[in-house]
């Protein structure tokens, strides 16, 4: 059913011979090949979020078999080849959390939906941290993918797709087919330099006018009122900060993409296999190195064939649904497995590997049906620093952003907490 990862990998043209030219000359990647200074490829992050959970039964190892010597379960079993690079987590939760049907929405926040008396409020996104430390040197500080999922979009499953919330707790828009991604990341400009310098000139005439009279307007209104201002004051300097990157990058030519346009109409198994050759692809170019992909499973399940609804299949029984699941878990980790290959195998500009610099989420922010209490967590790579090749079983009520806080840290970020955490978890650093 599955391509192999050899064919998938057909695109990347061999590895390391694609990207010599887009990172030696194109991207200013001119540093790695300096006989006097010998900097070190950047750090990535990359969070894959399945929305549904997993299959209790058959995808987390048994809580007693902890360490490098634990018996890998049968809905990890495509991942058996790469055992000893990643690491399974068990008990992490995210407290604040009480509603399983909003999805994502605070897997990498750890926020408190009311809190303040609020109906509803959100804080930024683990994704978003490392985007405001990594993404001033490249040309997205983050890109998001959300996977368009009818059972999610149409039946009041959360505000949106995005697993992505910026310093204001608002969703950060993502693009939702990789043709769009595509585009995105490769697609070259048509308008000329000059004509989108002064595009950007006027737009940047608009935005002070429109700043100056919300200022002058700020003085009349309550304090209510002010603090709506304030978010519009602030969602400006969002614009404003975009219009400065795009200046920063309209005289540097996007990378060439060494594979063609993709169809459309890919859907399922085929859109996810895409989504994962474009991550690659983007962090092999340096387009950008922080990335968020909410995967489509009601589209998957139809690819594969199965007419059981995604949420049907999260409150599984034995028989159909609980079968279901189980295939579902076969097939995200035989993908998994395939991006984890092309990782590996995608050679940075000084010999490493892609791999070795990428820190990479694979999870949910439920186990299953509407339970909070054990948020399924695969970690690999070696961008954090963390210890791989373990199941780590942590304490009763240890927060998610936990984990989030010790990859961050990994990462070189030092920020001292975040979300609801309470420290970083020892027993996963290296």
């Amino acid at each position: 059913m599955m391509t192999s990862p050899r064919s998938r990998r057909r695109f990347l043209c061999a590895g390391s011979s694609l990207i010599a030219l887009p990172l030696l000359e194109s991207l200013g990647f001119r540093r790695f090949c300096s006989a006097s200074v010998a900097t070190p490829p950047p750090k990535r992050l990359v969070f894959l979020g399945i929305g549904y959970g997993v299959t209790q039964e058959t995808w987390f190892p048994q809580v007693n078999d902890q360490g490098a010597n634990y018996a890998l379960p049968a809905g990890l079993a495509p991942l058996a080849r790469h055992k000893p690079d990643f690491t399974l987590v068990q008990g992490l939760t995210n407290k604040y959390t009480e509603e399983a049907h909003w999805g994502s929405t605070f897997w990498l926040t750890g926020a408190n939906r009311f809190e303040a008396g609020a109906g509803f409020h959100n804080s930024i996104s683990a994704d978003q941290v490392a985007a405001g430390a990594f993404g001033k040197e490249t040309r997205f500080a983050s890109m998001q993918l959300n996977g368009i999922d009818p059972d999610i979009t149409g039946n009041g499953h959360g505000p949106g797709l995005s697993l992505a919330w910026d310093v204001r707790g608002k969703p950060v828009a993502g693009l939702n087919k990789p043709l769009t991604a595509y585009h995105r990341l490769f697609s070259t400009e048509t308008t000329s330099i000059e004509e989108r310098r002064e595009l950007l000139k006027r737009k940047r005439s608009v935005l002070y006018a429109v700043l100056d009279e919300a200022r002058d307007l700020q003085h009349r209104l309550g304090k209510h009122d002010n603090a709506k201002l304030e978010e519009y004051f602030q969602g400006i300097r969002d614009i404003e900060t975009t219009l400065t990157k795009d200046e920063q990058w309209q005289s540097i030519a996007k990378p060439t993409a060494q594979f063609g346009e993709p169809s459309s109409s890919l859907a399922g198994v085929e859109e996810v296999k895409l989504m994962y050759d474009l991550i690659v692809a983007a962090f092999q170019t340096d387009c950008t190195r922080v990335m968020t992909y909410r995967q489509p499973i009601s589209s998957l399940l139809t690819s594969l064939g199965i007419k059981v609804a995604p949420h049907d299949m999260s409150h599984y029984s034995p028989g159909e649904r609980m079968e279901a699941s189980q295939k579902r878990d076969l097939v995200q980790s035989e993908l998994l497995a395939g991006l984890i290959d092309l990782l590996k195998d995608t050679k940075e500009a000084d010999g490493s590997r892609l791999f070795d610099h990428t820190c990479l989420v694979f999870g949910s922010n439920i186990r299953n049906v509407h339970y909070l209490d054990n948020c399924p967590t695969f970690l690999t790579g070696g961008g954090a620093g963390i210890k791989l090749g373990q199941h780590l079983v942590v304490s009763k009520d240890t927060p998610l952003c936990n984990a989030w806080l010790t990859l961050l840290n990994g990462l070189g970020i030092n920020v001292p907490r975040h979300g609801d955490s309470t420290g970083v978890i020892n027993d996963l650093r290296a």
